[in-house]
């Protein structure tokens, strides 16, 4: 007489391996896409910082118009390092530099240009932790004062 055979109960030991496998692969793919968010929401707050504070020194120079149609504030060369100047344009490129290098990205270096009081103020900083940016990024804002 042949013996009646069961029905299976439960689950087996390769099911949940694959179950396991298949939960390890989705929190992976979870923690990859939150590392990458975290690294473009820096790179945007570094390029919203650096907006704010060309902002401030295109404030700075409206309130020196003789230094900006002197030419004081030219610095049409990427420049790193901070005046030690003494005059007005001086002390606010200076100012301008540093609260960059200290709040922002140690690596920024700035250039302003202006023609008559057309004048254009970038900033360089290294953006190399953004996806897909490239080691430089080139912030420049224009603005007649």
């Amino acid at each position: 007489m042949p013996t009646a055979t069961r029905p299976p109960r439960g689950i087996t030991l390769i099911e949940v391996l694959v179950s396991v496998l298949l939960l390890t692969i989705g929190l992976l793919g979870a923690a990859a896409v939150q590392l990458s968010a975290a690294r473009n929401n820096q790179s945007a707050f570094e390029q919203a910082q650096v907006t704010v504070q060309v902002q401030g020194m295109l404030d700075a120079m409206r309130n020196n118009p003789a230094g900006v149609t002197g030419g004081s504030y030219a610095h049409a060369s990427w420049t790193c390092a901070a005046p030690t100047g003494t005059s007005l344009a001086d002390t606010d490129v200076a100012s301008f530099l540093d609260t960059l290098r200290n709040q922002v990205n140690p690596s920024a270096c700035m250039h302003i240009t202006c023609i008559a009081r057309d004048c254009t103020v970038g900033v360089r900083i290294d953006d190399s932790r953004g996806l897909g940016g490239s080691a430089t990024r080139v912030i420049e804002v224009r603005s007649t004062l």
